[in-house]
């Protein structure tokens, strides 16, 4: 596992006026979002979870997932057993994946599959017994199941996530939009680590493929700061200003 620090994210103040906009506005969307659950004394991971009578590690929730029919994005939040997890970078109450299906997908893409349903993992958003964002993380193939594509191929799926809908609540499903957007070039800086490190690993046997190597589960992972991230893209945004 590669783990990142803000040093290792280009920095903002490199990217170009609209993209520093548009990450600001999401970042306002976000802390929309969870002031308005925090006053109705809740929060993303209680929104998630309002429905349900217990709560089982393993499962998906909400049950099904969350799907847009019109981005054809994809989530569902869950969490592991610590003790069979292992976990080396502290505690999370757990964690919500992301993906994009085929469907969504930017035009020139070709599908490593032929099912149209067969998902791409973003990234997932670890999430503290606050309920609230700590870290994002990468995962090897076999954790999610999901259809492999290299990191420059799953960057541009980024911008094509959006839960446009109510279902499970409208305020989770805009906070989940927003933070991959607020968060999207040290996702990116994610994806590539996670090649890296993807390349750089030897399985345990010679008959076993890397992506099944259940030994390499978490590629990399980045401690994040929505307040810290929404401050830095003010401060560029200024700087591109002033300039």
């Amino acid at each position: 596992m590669r783990i990142l620090g803000v040093e290792d994210i280009p920095p903002l103040i490199d990217l170009p006026l609209a993209v520093l906009e548009e990450m600001h506005a999401a970042g306002l969307r976000l802390l929309e979002c969870e002031h308005a659950l925090t006053e109705a004394g809740s929060n993303v991971v209680a929104e998630i979870l309002r429905l349900t009578e217990e709560f089982y590690q393993w499962d998906h929730y909400p049950k099904g997932d969350v799907y847009c029919a019109d981005s054809h994005a994809q989530y569902y939040y869950h969490a592991h057993p610590p003790t069979e997890r292992g976990n080396e970078w502290g505690d999370e109450h757990g964690h919500f994946h992301t993906f994009l299906r085929p469907q969504g997908f930017p035009s020139g893409i070709k599908t490593a599959a032929g099912d149209n349903e067969a998902p791409a993992h973003l990234v997932a958003v670890s999430m503290n017994y606050e309920g609230r964002a700590s870290r994002l993380f990468t995962t090897n193939r076999w954790v999610t199941g999901e259809i492999w594509y290299d990191a420059g191929t799953v960057s541009r799926f980024l911008e094509h996530f959006h839960i446009g809908h109510e279902n499970p609540s409208r305020l989770a499903n805009d906070w989940i939009s927003s933070l991959l957007v607020l968060f999207r070039p040290a996702i990116q800086t994610l994806l590539h680590a996670r090649d890296e490190m993807i390349a750089a690993h030897t399985p345990t046997t010679d008959d076993l493929h890397v992506y099944d190597d259940r030994n390499l589960e978490v590629a990399s992972i980045l401690d994040i700061d929505v307040q810290g991230q929404i401050g830095a893209v003010e401060a560029a945004l200024d700087t591109a200003g002033a300039g």
